[in-house]
């Protein structure tokens, strides 16, 4: 069976599954679609965990940084892991015990403000909107080259069927899907791993096979560190970032991931607080099945796509894969946009190499080399990796259905935690308390569709790779929700004034940063400087920028609640039960 056909049975068997599943679990009450009624197991609740943070970024685009950035894309692994032990530890199941539905909520509640909640929201939303743009950028990749089509066409494609599945189910929905599309990820993500790294390294476990030897005898690291800098790349293996910058960033994506509330409010589903330690548990060891395989793969990506263009001796004639030959899956990925080919020397072949190199400068032009001829967009190497290594067809299509279920799965979690928001904290909480149940679904649905559209619209231009721009949702979130939600439970002392004044301190600041570099709300040509390293305040890049933006947080919230009253007793109070995580009660309807 040709491979289009095979994709499109496999694609569509699982989306099949997907929306049956939401039409099932359809949510019936508020209570459903905010919490899932709370009875989701944990280990299931693990699971739907580890499909909402395994986006787009994690299952397309961070093996694609991995591949191009080598050792200095490691901040993506620990950040990422690290922020969920931050979560279990420290937030998890204070919250759960605090019986409520959303994030805002707490804040609003802790803070004895409903201006505190309103700012909660206005932060949840813009973090939300920003993780969402990355979501689709991952949904344009995925789609355009499974329909074979340009990636604007793929994103507004895949903006129809999450809209159809989430606005559709409310987190019942959402959580039993992401079930099945955790399922759908992992295999497709592992197999094609345990293919490349047999093929290549003769080790069945990527995890094994990335610091084995490769079939030519040469440990696999060497030959590709060999295989890069021959053509003025810098080694893969090198340790090339700022270190301070690394520290930034790493903090950043840590305390970004206890404060995103599309994963905070999946610990709202269970029964008990034992039960959202126990989730947080199965959580990492889900997402620790495709973090521990992303290395390998990332690296033999990059060795793979060296050597379907790198065909022989560097600067002989003969030595680089000729345009008229390149194999199919380089026409499919053409098709998308995503790969681009300019023959600037008119020689007919692809010359693949670093053209910023001094020291490699002298010799492209004794080789007759114009320029680098190939753009190879970093998203789209998970994607084509199994078509690069001619793996079996059906191996390639699955490979085609996680990528779609990953970047899915947590767009609908965005949506979630953006439609619980404006409908319980704004609408039923604040603005017209007095509304129905039905209302109030409504106006979940409605706000649901909306931030899809915003988020299709910024997706098709967006402020970088999907794991680049999701790293800038984590850092507003670092700088806005996390320390809230730190001092809400273990501070007595913060009041309502220093909560607020600190989320705003620490959001603005951190978006003024973003925006001075990646352009006014993302709209490219409108950053005031140039992205690049000389330019960063001490060498700290508009991703790491959240970690500073935390501490201005904390400082301006301690300092102003130390200059004004003390909150009631009665928070103090709250604030003391919250912290023994005991015998959480049923949800509060409102």
């Amino acid at each position: 069976m040709d491979l289009q056909t095979l994709t499109y049975i496999i694609v569509g068997a699982s989306f099949a599954l997907y929306i049956g599943i939401a039409f099932w679990a359809r949510a019936g009450s508020t209570g459903e679609f905010y919490a899932a009624g709370r009875g989701v197991h944990p280990v299931a609740n693990g699971m739907a965990t580890a499909a909402d943070w395994m986006s787009a970024a994690s299952f397309i685009s961070m093996a694609g940084l991995i591949a191009f950035n080598g050792y200095g894309a490691s901040v993506f692994l620990m950040g990422w892991t690290g922020g969920y032990v931050l979560l279990a530890m420290l937030l998890a199941p204070y919250l759960r015990k605090f019986g409520k539905f959303t994030v805002p909520e707490f804040i609003g509640d802790r803070f004895y403000s409903s201006t505190a909640r309103i700012v909660a929201v206005a932060c949840l939303i813009i973090c939300s909107i920003t993780y969402v743009i990355g979501q689709m950028k991952g949904v344009g990749v995925a789609f355009s080259r499974f329909l074979e089509v340009d990636a604007s066409t793929g994103l507004l494609i895949g903006t129809a069927i999450v809209f159809l599945y989430a606005v559709q189910g409310g987190m019942k929905g959402i959580t039993y899907t992401q079930i099945a599309q955790y399922i759908v990820l992992i295999l497709a993500y592992t197999i094609p791993a345990v293919f490349i790294s047999m093929e290549l390294t003769g080790n069945f476990l990527p995890q094994v096979g990335l610091f084995a030897d490769h079939v030519s005898g040469t440990p696999l690291l060497t030959k590709l560190d060999q295989v890069v800098t021959e053509l003025g790349f810098g080694e893969y293996t090198a340790f090339t970032n700022n270190p301070l910058n690394m520290f930034m960033y790493t903090m950043s994506l840590m305390i970004g991931t206890a404060g995103l509330p599309h994963v905070i409010i999946r610990f709202f589903t269970v029964p008990k607080v034992s039960d959202a330690r126990w989730t947080a548990g199965w959580s990492l060891v889900f997402i620790a099945i495709l973090y521990t395989t992303a290395p390998g793969v990332g690296a033999m990506a990059r060795l793979n796509l060296m050597d379907t263009i790198q065909t022989g001796t560097i600067g002989a004639p003969d030595g680089n894969l000729a345009y008229a030959e390149r194999p199919d899956w380089f026409k499919n990925w053409e098709t998308t946009g995503l790969l681009k080919f300019e023959d600037k020397n008119g020689d007919g072949r692809i010359q693949y190499y670093n053209d910023a190199s001094e020291s490699f400068k002298a010799k492209a032009e004794e080789f007759g080399w114009k320029g680098n001829e190939l753009d190879v967009d970093r998203d789209i190497m998970v994607l084509a990796n199994p078509e690069i290594a001619k793996l079996p067809n059906w191996v390639i299509a699955l490979v085609a259905a996680g990528g779609l279920a990953a970047a899915l799965s947590t767009a609908a979690g965005l949506l979630m935690a953006i439609s619980s928001a404006v409908s319980h904290d704004l609408m039923k909480s604040t603005f017209t308390p007095n509304i129905s149940e039905k209302q109030e679904l409504l106006w979940a649905r409605i706000s649901m569709a909306v931030a899809i559209v915003i988020a299709a619209y910024l997706g098709l231009n967006p402020p970088g790779f999907a794991a680049q721009v999701v790293a800038l949702a984590f850092g507003l979130a670092a700088s806005s929700i996390f320390p809230a939600l730190m001092m809400g439970i273990f501070s007595k002392r913060v009041n309502s004034k220093g909560a607020i004044l600190g989320m705003l301190a620490g959001i603005l600041s951190t978006l003024l940063y973003i925006f001075m570099y990646k352009g006014w709300f993302f709209i490219p040509g409108t950053n005031m400087l140039e992205n690049t390293t000389a330019n960063h305040f001490m060498g700290i890049a508009p991703e790491a920028f959240g970690t500073i933006g935390a501490i201005i947080n904390f400082a301006v919230a301690y300092i102003v609640s130390s200059m004004s009253a003390e909150p009631p007793k009665e928070i103090q109070e709250l604030v003391e039960s919250i912290r023994i995580p005991k015998g959480a009660g049923a949800a509060v309807d409102h």
